[in-house]
């Protein structure tokens, strides 16, 4: 198969015939036709992430079809159009069986734990409780839109947030996971606040939800800013980029007995920063984390997008191609585009 295969971290990417996936008996092989390129790719690429071993295909946020399955497999069958979230539970462990498999004690994460979707064909173990089936009127691209960075900001702002109709939340950071906080926000009924340094993708959010923006080169104090509109501060506020200064306005946004949801990965010099601890004690504010979501929380997501409540199609930024994912991953960490980009592979 080809798929795009790097030997060191922070080394050259290049597209490489490599052998064919072959799966157990509790697995399948999935043709990718989409895969989303994702900040947590060039993270891996960094070496940031200690699941990786050398050498390696990143990708995570797949879409396809399957192509074989498992003697195991009593659930799916070839042909079947799927995604899976990134994060594949092994249905055994405590966590598992609590139905919390995206913190699966023995998780496997495609682009990280093995290799990934940057690749014609993908291997998928644990397949029958993991795989997720689109809707017939979902397309490839859109299935990888939503990849990781939809569903964490679904499970991130409904279920951990708890966000209700009315309430005010801030989102700092308007990436692939911020934009998705902000349409998921706006669907729900509350008031999503957008901020960010870049007036492009504050332009944007505007037109997926975002009730206020805040430019955060040109306002120094974001907190104030975010107190004085919401006059007291923020039910729930999410930290989408994954920095210590995000973290940090995230938290002091916050009203009083505020959820503070962090969904940008800390990674690098970002990865235990200081925090305003004195505010959480004094505001009784909580400080949540969110990691992915499990296939078996899919289908009201999936009925809010058939259903045209979402539309996380408008999130596309743009489509590449398998080659050009080389130097687009490589680029990432430049912010320089708007929305998910999304390599296609026919």
């Amino acid at each position: 198969m080809k798929a795009a295969y790097y030997e060191s971290f922070k080394g050259p990417i290049s597209i490489t015939q490599l052998a064919d996936p072959v799966h157990a008996a509790n697995e399948v092989i999935i043709r990718v036709k989409a895969t989303g390129l994702c900040r947590s790719d060039w993270h891996g690429w960094q070496g940031h992430d200690s699941d990786i071993h050398l050498p390696h295909v990143p990708g995570h946020e797949l879409a396809g079809i399957i192509v074989a399955t498992g003697s195991k497999i009593k659930n799916w069958k070839k042909d079947d159009r799927v995604t899976v979230p990134f994060c594949i539970g092994c249905g055994t462990c405590v966590q598992c069986t609590h139905g919390q498999q995206q913190i699966c004690d023995n998780y496997y994460q495609p682009g990280f734990t093995g290799w990934g979707s940057f690749a014609e064909y993908v291997r998928i173990p644990f397949a029958d409780d993991n795989l997720v089936r689109l809707p017939d009127n979902m397309d490839f691209v859109t299935a990888a839109v939503l990849g990781c960075r939809f569903i964490t900001a679904w499970r991130g702002v409904t279920t951990q947030g708890a966000l209700q109709a009315g309430d005010f939340i801030a989102i700092h950071g308007c990436g692939g996971v911020g934009l998705s906080a902000i349409m998921i926000a706006a669907a729900v009924g509350a008031v999503p606040i957008a901020i960010d340094i870049d007036y492009g993708k504050l332009e944007f959010a505007k037109t997926i939800g975002a009730a206020f923006t805040i430019n955060a080169r040109q306002v120094l104090q974001v907190p104030e800013a975010v107190m004085e509109l919401t006059k007291g501060g923020a039910h729930v506020s999410v930290d989408a980029l994954g920095s210590w200064e995000t973290c940090k306005n995230s938290i002091r946004s916050l009203r009083k007995q505020g959820k503070h949801i962090q969904l940008g990965l800390m990674a690098g010099a970002d990865s235990n920063p200081p925090l305003p601890m004195s505010e959480v004690i004094a505001k009784e504010l909580q400080l949540i984390g969110s990691h992915g979501m499990q296939a078996h929380q899919y289908p009201k997501m999936m009925d809010w997008i058939s259903s045209g409540k979402m539309h996380p199609e408008k999130l596309l930024g743009r489509i590449i191609t398998l080659e050009e994912s080389c130097q687009a991953l490589i680029d990432l960490n430049s912010f320089r585009n708007t929305g998910v980009t999304v390599i296609r592979i026919d």
